[in-house]
């Protein structure tokens, strides 16, 4: 499972899962397919929950739309608050990331060539 995770740390979300095994020479990358294959990673998303269904909460005022994964999230954000202790030279960049699914945190910024900015934050 920790490679699992950590796999799926560091694939992020520039491009497709599919594309992370392909065997083309221009996007190849031996790390993911020496470290699992695809099949295996697509067997543990398939399987893996953190909440059970039938506790889903009704939507209303109060919803929380993370409601599958808030312990887990909890949890690593403890963690993060407990272990990671960030220094007086931290720089956030802001990154436009181009997008076409749904999202409920986007803004509409009419001045810039990318009219839409999506929340992704970069530390550099």
């Amino acid at each position: 499972m920790m490679t699992f995770i950590a796999l799926a740390l560091q694939m992020g979300h520039e491009l497709t899962q599919h594309d992370y095994w392909l065997r083309l020479r221009q996007l190849h990358n031996l790390f993911y397919g020496e470290t699992m294959t695809q099949d295996r990673v697509l067997h543990i998303l398939h399987f893996l929950h953190f909440a059970d269904n039938s506790q889903r909460p009704d939507k209303g005022e109060e919803y929380d739309r993370l409601w599958k994964l808030r312990t887990v999230f909890d949890k690593v954000n403890e963690a993060y608050a407990k272990f990671y202790n960030p220094s007086e030279h931290l720089a956030v960049h802001e990154v436009i990331v181009k997008f076409k699914g749904r999202v409920i945190f986007k803004q509409y910024i009419p001045k810039k060539r990318k009219t839409f900015r999506h929340q992704n934050l970069q530390i550099l």
